[in-house]
C-alpha cells in the first residue's frame, strides 16, 4: 500500500513535467485529420513511442546504459528531415492524396500497423522526448520492481489522458480554427525548432555541424521529391 501511495504520485509528477509539450504537438497532429490520417494513427504511434522511450529508460533499472545521450540527441534530425520534407513537397498534404486513399481496398489489421503515418507520430514522440530519459534512467534506478510496475502503469495511463486532452482541444470551435487553417503551415517549424532544439540540448552537434547536416538534408529530400512524382505518374 506504501508503495501505492507514493509511485502513483511520482509517476504523475515525472510524466506531467516532461511531457507538457506534447499536448501541443498530439494538438497539431489531430488538426490534420483527414481519410489518411486518422485519431489512431496518432494515439498508436504515440504509445509506440513512448513504449521506445519507457525501453531505453530501462537501462537504469537494469543497471548500465544502452544508448548514450548524445546518440539519441542525433535523432532531433529525424523532425528536421520531415519539417523539411513538408516545406519542399507541400504536394505529399494535398486532398489528391486523400482521394486516392479513399479508393485503395480496406487493409488488414496488420498491414495497417505498418503505415507510415504511425511511425511519423512515434518518431517525433521519441525526438521530443528524448530528454526524458535522462530523468526516467535515474528514476527507474531509484525504485523497485513494485514501484516500477506502478509507475509504467501511470505512465502509460497518462498517454491514454493526454491523447484524450488533446484531441478534446480540438473540439475547441476557436483553437480548432486556427489550427486547422493555419496547422499545416506551423507544423514544419515546430518539428524543425524541435529538432534543432534537442540537437543542440543534448550537444550532439554544434550549431556549425548542425547547419551542414541541415543543408545535407534539404539536398536529399530535393533528390527524393522527383522521384515520387515519376512513381506517382
Amino acid at each position: 500500500m506504501d508503495e501505492l501511495i507514493t509511485a502513483i504520485p511520482t509517476g504523475i509528477s515525472a510524466f506531467a513535467a516532461t511531457n507538457l509539450d506534447d499536448l501541443v504537438i498530439l494538438t497539431l497532429f489531430f488538426s490534420r485529420i483527414n481519410t489518411s490520417f486518422r485519431p489512431w494513427h496518432i494515439v498508436v504511434g504515440q504509445y509506440l513511442g513512448f513504449s521506445l522511450l519507457v525501453i531505453a529508460s530501462l537501462s537504469g533499472f537494469f543497471g548500465s546504459m544502452i544508448l548514450p545521450k548524445h546518440w539519441i540527441g542525433l535523432m532531433g534530425l529525424i523532425p528536421i528531415a520531415i519539417g523539411f520534407s513538408h516545406w519542399l513537397n507541400p504536394e505529399s498534404d494535398s486532398s489528391e492524396d486523400s482521394n486516392e486513399e479513399t479508393q485503395k481496398p480496406p487493409d488488414s489489421v496488420f498491414s495497417s500497423l505498418l503505415s507510415p503515418q504511425i511511425y511519423s507520430v512515434a518518431a517525433i514522440t521519441v525526438v521530443n522526448g528524448s530528454d526524458n530519459v535522462s530523468i526516467y534512467v535515474p528514476l527507474f534506478a531509484s525504485t523497485d520492481l513494485v514501484k516500477l510496475l506502478i509507475i509504467l502503469g501511470t505512465f502509460f495511463s497518462l498517454v491514454g489522458v493526454w491523447c484524450y486532452a488533446s484531441y478534446k482541444l480540438m473540439s475547441q470551435s476557436t483553437i480548432a480554427d486556427i489550427l486547422t487553417r493555419y496547422g499545416s503551415s506551423l507544423v514544419p517549424f515546430v518539428l524543425v525548432g524541435l529538432g534543432v532544439f534537442i540537437i543542440l540540448q543534448s550537444h550532439a552537434l554544434n550549431p556549425l555541424a548542425l547547419g551542414a547536416c541541415c543543408l545535407c538534408l534539404i539536398g536529399i529530400v530535393k533528390k527524393y521529391k522527383p522521384s515520387v512524382e515519376v512513381e506517382e505518374n
